[in-house]
């Protein structure tokens, strides 16, 4: 009877295998985890963004609309309830996706403005902000390509024959990933033009 049990079992697994159920187990755990990373780095970043703001305000409290800009996409993005289970909704990852994508470029308008502010930029706090702020988004940029390596490779196996029939029985569906154009545009660092003299500071 146990060799009975211990042939059937050597079978199910066999079978399991060969209709790629294990890939498909292995691929979304590795999505959990790169996402999880993503968000983790997001994280960070939104931590840092309430002590910038502060310090730049204290040099430039004129700069009200590009302050107030950051603010309320970080506010937005904080709205937003990340969790695990958003890989699994293409709306709700887009309006994250477009959230993030918002207060990153709410974050490169706020450093073009600082170059007008010398005092500012040779501050000894506003100097590690940024330092802090440009390693975030190095590892932003890090987590989200390890994302999108992990999509592939799962929405591979789900599409694919005869794992997407495994796919399909056990309910593994394909997951969103971040687009193309905002990946180019999230990795692009913010330009300044040099050639032009900076504008001096009013109220200094």
């Amino acid at each position: 009877m146990r060799l009975w049990l211990l042939f059937l079992m050597l079978l199910l697994t066999m079978a399991l295998n060969g209709c790629g159920y294990n890939t498909l187990q292995s691929t979304d755990e590795q999505i959990k985890a790169s996402w999880a990373e993503v968000l983790n780095q997001y994280q960070r970043r939104a931590d840092l963004v309430p002590n910038l703001v502060n310090t730049v305000k204290g040099f430039a409290a004129q700069e009200q609309t590009v302050l107030l800009g950051v603010t309320n996409a970080r506010a937005k993005v904080g709205s937003i309830q990340a969790t695990p289970e958003l890989v699994n909704d293409e709306q709700a990852f887009a309006k994250f996706q477009q959230a993030q994508s918002e207060l990153t470029s709410a974050l490169s308008r706020l450093l073009v403005v600082t170059e007008n502010y010398p005092q500012l930029k040779s501050d000894a706090n506003f100097r590690e902000l940024q330092a802090q702020l440009e390693g975030t988004e190095n590892r932003i940029t890090v987590a989200r390509n390890r994302y999108i390596k992990a999509v592939q490779e799962y929405n591979l196996v789900v599409r694919s024959f005869p794992s997407n029939l495994t796919a399909m029985m056990f309910g593994y569906k394909q997951k969103p990933s971040f687009a193309v154009e905002n990946e180019k545009e999230i990795s692009r660092p913010p330009t300044v033009d040099f050639s032009t003299p900076a504008i001096p500071p009013t109220g200094k």
